[in-house]
């Protein structure tokens, strides 16, 4: 099984400098896919920073409004002294009810640098998959070299 003609990574949203503001992802469209991956990465994240990475749908390839409501799936974490530095959060959502998804990720109560929020599309029912044009390069290779 070669898990890169399933799958479709995109980069999202850049890395952020630390902060408490929202930082709201690219839109994607789930034609095709049975679910996504969002993967947020953490840099140097403040005591009690607290952050929280929410993923909700949309009807229209848009972060205005986004209905229902109801279609989201959040994870969120309290930083106490080193435990969320270099690490990641990430909500799994299968077979959304809306064409479109999108991430936000908040960060309240302290500053946390974000090194970035990375998408996974994955069950792709046409393959292989097309990466994203954020994706520079791919190889596969089978075996281990001696």
């Amino acid at each position: 099984m070669n898990l890169s003609k399933d799958i479709k990574i995109t980069v999202v949203e850049a890395a952020a400098a630390a902060a408490q503001t929202e930082l709201v992802t690219d839109v994607l469209d789930m034609s095709g896919y049975e679910g996504v991956m969002f993967i947020a990465l953490t840099g140097d994240v403040t005591t009690a920073s607290v952050l929280t990475l929410t993923v909700k749908g949309n009807s229209a390839n848009s972060v205005s409004s986004p209905t229902p409501v109801t279609q989201k799936a959040t994870d969120a974490f309290t930083a106490d002294g080193t435990s969320a530095d270099s690490k990641v959060l990430m909500v799994d959502v299968y077979k959304p009810a809306l064409q479109y998804v999108f991430g936000s990720l908040t960060r309240t109560t302290a500053d946390a640098i974000v090194g970035g929020i990375i998408a996974i599309q994955y069950n792709a029912r046409t393959k292989p998959t097309t990466q994203a044009a954020s994706v520079i390069a791919s190889a596969f290779g089978l075996g281990v070299a001696a």
